[in-house]
Formats: structure tokens, C-alpha cells, sequence
């Protein structure tokens, strides 16, 4: 059965139900993995699932059971099995406390009844030319690349019918000495694999070897750091995925004030604007919300409501928080929904090399990995240094400190004291990609980056 008749057949087998919500989606994705300069896998897989959401009237208000199925439907039977697993779930649920009516249809997507959009090998087109001259080179290559492309419909009993396809695509590169002593990473996001320089890339990753030919020992302690793109988006993503409204209203957050959620609170002096927006070129994704699971600032009684622009940080001052149709409700402010990308925009038009060149003494890094929350209350994060940590002086990169670091920082005090913020572009977050992969940001300089102690991994 093809998606629209999956849909509308599963809510007719829904109509005794309160309500229902039926999400399917298709994807279809192709990838490249190479190892010591050789290719080791190609392919193309494509896979599916359908989800119904019942909601059931019951004493004390309305609950929601979710059941989702990666089987391919190709019998009714099958989806009205689905819905009475759903059913079943709900009772077994109780009364929800964010039960809310569904949102009224806001509009129709004309390609509703398309098929789902699918992605080949041939996406890698020029891409794979120039992986071909990149492994021929000198040093060892290792990589991998992925583009998948979801087609999500949506259907709910309160007549909302929505589509949309998204596509999601990386390449990270590992480039090594070949003795395997060091190694340096570059990666890049894109939507459709047009104008990424895999040549370029390597390039830049052999430029950092360079840096590398010279080792220095440094100390942990507080230093002026650099922190580009990549390593910015990761404590971003962080930022936001912690913005609920929720837990500042309760006093559980870094976002929580004395007198209530630090909305209006100024975090830099800079103009800096965090944001999530489904219109922004190249980092587009749904219009409507789509949720599998009811939460801190997400529910799934809020299917089909629409998305929006969101800007949790506006010119250096904490803007919005999080919040679900019934958390708004609850608390007396506006429908908040999630996003899937991030842009940090306000600062200058400055490179990072410009930033190096105005370095007196500090470290450049490249990126951040193995991040974990240390306290909710202030935001401090811990992780580690990952691919190169190197040692600016004078303006000039002058070698490679001779292991990682273990950081522990507040991206909250990353805002707060940025002391440079250069051009925002689009990056590829090294800890957040497999969740996370639209971001945009710019190179950040912080005057005191707490490297709390030495990790000898590379």
C-alpha cells in the first residue's frame, strides 16, 4: 500500500477512538566508507515504518498509546492490528496530563499523494572523483560519507494531511601519518552532496598534519581558545536541547532564575542570535511537528501543529524556552516547538585564520566529542578534545599540543564571555551528527576555556 492509503485507511480503522495520529515515513539512504586509502563499503538501503498514536477517552481526561512497525504494510489487517495495540497502550496508559485537542488543519500539501523521494549512489556524482584523487595521494585516508532522504506523511482525525521530504547528509574525513601517530578531522554537511570539495577537505586535513610536525607539552588549566565551527555547534546543540521551559519554571535548569525563568536575562554584549527556523536556506526541515513520544516541551497531542522560527537567544538576550500546547497553557505562555537545525548568527565577517592572526597566545581546536552534563544548574559540561589541539602564537600556529584535553564548560559561559565571534556558516557537528546534522555557526573565540586535565588519547 502506498503511504496517503495507509493513512487513511488506518484512521478510518481509528474512527471509534477519541483521536488518532498516523505517521509513516520511507527513507532511502546511500553511503561510502573508505579505510586506509582503499573503498570498503558502498550501498543503498531503504527502509520504512509506520506509526499510529490512539487517543482514548477515559476517566480522568484522555490518554495516548503509541505503537510504531517497521514491517512493510501490504494488509488492513495489519493496520487495524496496529490501532488496537495502540488502544491498548493508551488504556494501560492512564489520563495524560498534556492531553490537549489536536491542532486544526492549517493546510494541504499538494504532493501529499507522491511517492516518497529516494536517493542513489549517483548523488556522490563529482564527489566520488574526487575521493578517487584524494585516496591515490600520499597519506592515509579514512572516511565516510551518507546521504538519506525521509519522506514523513501525516495524517490526523482532526483532517490535518501533511508531507514532507528531508534530506540529511555528511562526510567526515580522517586523514593519518603513516605511522598512524597523527591524525586530523574535517567534516562538512550538506543536503545534496552539490559542491563538496572532498579535495578541499583533504587538503585542510593535511594542512593540519603540518601543524602537527612540531609537538608541544602543555598543562591543563584556563587558556584562550579558539573554538571553531564544529566544536562551537556541539555545545550549541547542547544550549538548545536544554532550553525547556519546564525545568525553569520548576527551578531544575540553568535557564532558572530567583524570580522564574531567566526569559530577558542578557547573556552577551555581542548580538548574537540562537535560533532554529524551518525556512532557512539549505537547512530547511518540517514545517509541522511530528512527535513519536510525549515529553519536557513536546507532546504528541501537538502533531500537525505548525513550526516556526524560534530564537532562544535574540541579540545577546535568553529569548524563548520550550514549551508543549499544554505546558503553554499550564504556564501562561507561548507554543514553543522544537527545531531541527541551529544557527548562531550577530557576530563579524571574520575567518577563523583572521581570529588566528589576532591570537597573541592560545589554542586553536578542532573539534569535541564524549560530551556529558556535569550540572543541570549551571549547564557545565565535560568532554574531550578530539584531531589536533594546537598551539597559537604570535599569530601564527606554532605546533600541536602532544595530547587532549578534558574540558569542563558552560555553553552558557561560552555566550557570556565570547570576547570574538566571527562568520557564520554552515558546519558539521563531530558529537551531535547522527542526531543533529543542520547547524550553522561561527568560529568563537572564549578568553578563559577551562582544559580541566590532560587525556593522553589522541
Amino acid at each position: 500500500m502506498k503511504a496517503p492509503e495507509i493513512v487513511e485507511r488506518t484512521l478510518v480503522a481509528a474512527a471509534r477512538l477519541h483521536g488518532c495520529v498516523v505517521l509513516v515515513r520511507e527513507s532511502s539512504e546511500a553511503v561510502l566508507r573508505w579505510a586506509n586509502s582503499t573503498m570498503t563499503t558502498n550501498g543503498h538501503t531503504t527502509s520504512g515504518e509506520v506509526t499510529v498514536i490512539a487517543l482514548v477517552a477515559v476517566e480522568g481526561g484522555t490518554s495516548a498509546g503509541v505503537v510504531s512497525t517497521g514491517v512493510t504494510v501490504t494488509d488492513p489487517a495489519q493496520l487495524h492490528e496496529l490501532v488496537c495495540a495502540a488502544e491498548a497502550s493508551a488504556r494501560d496508559a492512564g489520563p495524560a496530563a498534556d492531553a490537549m485537542p489536536l491542532p486544526p488543519p492549517s493546510t494541504t500539501d499538494p504532493d501529499w499523494e507522491d511517492p516518497a523521494q529516494e536517493t542513489s549512489i549517483g548523488v556522490f556524482g563529482a564527489f566520488v572523483e574526487g575521493l578517487a584523487e584524494v585516496l591515490g595521494g600520499p597519506r592515509r585516508q579514512y572516511g565516510f560519507a551518507s546521504h538519506e532522504l525521509t519522506t514523513v506523511w501525516l495524517g490526523t482525525s482532526a483532517g490535518v494531511r501533511r508531507r514532507w521530504a528531508q534530506p540529511t547528509g555528511s562526510v567526515e574525513l580522517n586523514t593519518k601519518t603513516p605511522d598512524l601517530s597523527g591524525s586530523a578531522w574535517v567534516g562538512a554537511s550538506t543536503a545534496d552532496f552539490a559542491g563538496v570539495d572532498v579535495v578541499a577537505l583533504a587538503a585542510e586535513a593535511a594542512r593540519r598534519l603540518d601543524w602537527g610536525k612540531r609537538r608541544v607539552e602543555l598543562p591543563a588549566g584556563r587558556y584562550e581558545t579558539l573554538l571553531p565551527p564544529s566544536a562551537v555547534a556541539d555545545l550549541m546543540i547542547y544550549l538548545a536541547w536544554s532550553m525547556d521551559g519546564r525545568p525553569a519554571q520548576e527551578g531544575r535548569s540553568a535557564l532558572a532564575g530567583p524570580d522564574g525563568p531567566r526569559v530577558g536575562e542578557r547573556l552577551s554584549d555581542l548580538p548574537l542570535t540562537l535560533a532554529c527556523d524551518p525556512a532557512a536556506p539549505g537547512l530547511e526541515y518540517e514545517p509541522f511537528l511530528t512527535a513519536t513520544r510525549s515529553g519536557e516541551g513536546i507532546s504528541v497531542f501537538d502533531n500537525g501543529a505548525p513550526t516556526r522560527r524560534t530564537e532562544w537567544v535574540r541579540e545577546g538576550v535568553v529569548s524563548e524556552l520550550g514549551y508543549s500546547r499544554s505546558e503553554a497553557a499550564e504556564f501562561g505562555t507561548a507554543f514553543t516547538p522544537p527545531g531541527d537545525n541551529l544557527l548562531l548568527t550577530g557576530g563579524s565577517s571574520a575567518s577563523l585564520e583572521d581570529m588566528v592572526g589576532r591570537t597573541e597566545r592560545g589554542l586553536l581546536l578542532t573539534c569535541l566529542w564524549y560530551i556529558r552534563l556535569v550540572d543541570p544548574t549551571t549547564l557545565l559540561l565535560t568532554g574531550l578534545t578530539r584531531d589536533g589541539v594546537y598551539l597559537v602564537e604570535g599569530g601564527e600556529i606554532v605546533g600541536q599540543v602532544d595530547h587532549n584535553f578534558r574540558f569542563n564548560h558552560s555553553p552558557l559561559d561560552v555566550l557570556r564571555t565570547a570576547s570574538e565571534v566571527g562568520a557564520t556558516g554552515r558546519t558539521l557537528p563531530r558529537e551531535w551528527k547522527d542526531w543533529f546534522t543542520r547547524a550553522a555557526m561561527p568560529p568563537v573565540r572564549v578568553p578563559e576555556f577551562t582544559m580541566s586535565s590532560v587525556s593522553l588519547g589522541r
